[in-house]
């Protein structure tokens, strides 16, 4: 009897788990920490086959889909900016977006190596 109480509650927790990996996210804001490409970087080519160029108003992200636009906005003050993923990483686990010089200068300091952001998908 009691192992049978333990299996169900254990498949209960399974569903219940698996029920919240599966719920549609993708249009969920959500926020981390993002730092820009050094100039090293230009002219590589980025993990979407496309050259980079930190002039234009690029990112990588871990998990996005390459061609992603996302808005992306600084939560120290409110400057915003649209970039487009092509690239995967960044590959330290505080933070969820490298983006290119040009669309880090846009809403943020490069003088400092990171800004809090926060992220959503746009069309």
């Amino acid at each position: 009897m009691m192992k049978r109480f333990i299996l169900v509650i254990i498949m209960m927790i399974s569903t219940f788990g698996i029920f919240s990996f599966t719920s549609n996210t993708t249009d969920a804001k959500r926020t981390s920490y993002a730092s820009y490409y050094h100039d090293k970087f230009n002219g590589r080519k980025t993990a979407s086959g496309e050259v980079f160029d930190n002039s234009k108003f690029t990112a990588a992200n871990r998990t996005l889909p390459f061609g992603t636009n996302i808005k992306v906005t600084n939560l120290d003050n409110g400057k915003s900016v649209v970039v487009r993923v092509n690239d995967r990483g960044p590959y330290h686990s505080s933070r969820s977006l490298d983006m290119s010089k040009a669309a880090f200068d846009e809403i943020g300091n490069i003088n400092h190596g990171t800004i809090p952001v926060e992220y959503e998908i746009v069309d």
